[in-house]
C-alpha cells in the first residue's frame, strides 16, 4: 500500500500543467490512480443527459484529477498573499508521527 504525504483538506499548490501556479484544497485523493482532485483546478466540460436533477441536461464544469506529483503542499507558516510551497516530511513527538513542512520544520494539521 503506498503511503501518501497529501491528505484530503490539505490546501496545495500545483507546479506543472494548465494550472500551474494555483492553489486549491484536496477534495478527493484517488490512491489506485496516484491522483487527488483539487478544488477548481483541472476544470473539465462534462456533457450531462436531461434527468431529474437537471431536467435541460447540458454541459458541466467538474474537476478532474492531477497527478499527485505535480502538486505541492503550501506551508502553513506562509502568508495568504505569497504562498510557499514545501515538501513534507515526518517527526515523532510524544510518541506520534506528525507532518512537518521542510522549509519552515512547523508542524502540518
Amino acid at each position: 500500500m503506498k503511503k501518501l504525504k497529501i491528505k484530503k483538506g490539505d490546501t496545495v499548490y500545483v507546479n506543472a500543467g494548465n494550472d500551474k501556479g494555483k492553489t486549491g484544497k484536496v477534495l478527493t485523493i484517488l490512491k489506485d490512480k496516484d491522483r487527488v482532485i483539487v478544488e477548481g483546478v483541472n476544470l473539465v466540460s462534462k456533457h450531462t443527459k436531461p434527468n431529474p436533477k437537471q431536467p435541460q441536461g447540458g454541459i458541466v464544469k467538474k474537476e478532474a484529477g492531477i497527478h499527485i506529483s505535480n502538486v505541492n503542499l503550501l506551508d502553513p507558516a506562509s502568508t495568504a498573499a505569497k504562498p510557499v510551497p514545501t515538501r513534507v516530511g515526518y517527526k515523532i513527538e510524544d510518541g506520534k508521527k506528525v507532518r512537518v513542512s521542510k522549509k519552515s520544520g512547523q508542524e502540518i494539521k
